[in-house]
Order: structure tokens, then sequence, then C-alpha cells
């Protein structure tokens, strides 16, 4: 062994820093340039990406992208929707558990301020008399659900809850009633 371990370990062009703790001290020599280039390769690839991703218009980001994709699933669905609205469907979701539940519970935080919570009208009309100033058709509730009607304070409730949330609350309502018939239990006509 020789006098100084320290000169036997160094290498040609290893620099050794002067700072010693613990008997050891610090390598200081340049990083390989295949690290060098890596890294400056990855920093210039980000700032490509992000001026064309983010600050320009030529490329879609993937959540635009992602966007676009959910809005022609939604309209394919919302097709699909109002294509199977029909009397029947109407009525066997108004016997569904599910839908009338979620029915129930738009119904009671919207509607009931002008129809009650048992459906007996107030500022509205009565939901479970045997009368119907609107259409008592499955289709014709849902058409006045969703459109309102004029003049009257019945607002259109379609673009705020969408078909969906509106034929749930009409089957809410129709699970009130008989299919073909309005009978609500022998509630007077308002």
């Amino acid at each position: 062994m020789s006098a100084n371990p320290n000169k036997d370990d160094q290498q040609s062009g290893v620099r050794l820093l002067e700072h010693k703790y613990d008997g050891i001290q610090e390598y200081d020599q340049r990083l390989p340039n295949w690290w060098l280039v890596t890294l400056y390769g990855a920093i210039a690839f980000a700032i490509v990406y992000w001026f064309f991703y983010f600050q320009s218009n030529v490329g879609k980001s993937d959540v635009a992208e992602l966007e676009a994709r959910l809005q022609v699933i939604e309209a394919a669905n919302l097709e699909a929707t109002l294509a199977m609205l029909d009397n029947d469907n109407l009525w066997k979701m108004s016997r569904n558990d599910q839908f009338v539940a979620a029915g129930r519970e738009t119904f009671q935080s919207i509607c009931y301020t002008c129809h009650g919570t048992d459906l007996k009208g107030g500022i509205g009309f009565n939901l479970v008399d045997a009368e119907w100033v609107h259409g008592g058709q499955p289709v014709e509730v849902y058409n006045t659900v969703n459109n309102g009607v004029a003049g009257t304070g019945m607002q259109a409730w379609g673009p705020t809850l969408g078909p969906k949330k509106v034929a749930e609350v009409v089957a809410y309502v129709l699970s009130h009633h008989s299919s073909g018939e309005g009978d609500g239990g022998g509630n007077e006509p308002q």
C-alpha cells in the first residue's frame, strides 16, 4: 500500500474537492456528453410541445379532443333517448322504481314549490287528479315539462334538466296514475 491512498484511486482528469467529511472527499468532474444531450433535448422537446399544444391552435390538446368525442357520444345518446320516448316506454318507466326514485328526487328539489310535495298543486296544477289541462298522455306530459307552457308560470325545464331527468320526473308523476287513465285516488279536479 502506498502512503497516500487518494493518489492511487485518482484517475487522470478527475478532480477532488478540497473539503473532507468523515474522511470522504467529493469528486468534481464534468457530466458525460450523452447525459447533457439527453437533458437539453428533453428541455427543447418540452418547449416545442408546450408551444405546439397549448399556445397555438395547430395541435389539439387531449382535453379538447376528449370533449369533442364526448359531445358526439352525448348527441347520439340524446337522439336514442328521444327516439325511445313514447307513451308505452314512459308508462314502463313509471313502473320502474329506479326511475321513479330519481324523478322524485328531482321533483322534490325543483317542482314542489309550485305543485306541492304531494303533487296536489298549489301555485301549479294538481298532478294526481284525473284532469289534465295540457294533455294527459305521457308524451304530452313530457312535452309540457320539457318545453314549458307559454303565458303561464310553467317554464321549460328541458334545457336545465336534460331529457333523462325530464323523463324521470314524468315517470314520477305518472307513477301516481294508472296506465291509460289519470286516476289519483279520488282527488277532486282542480
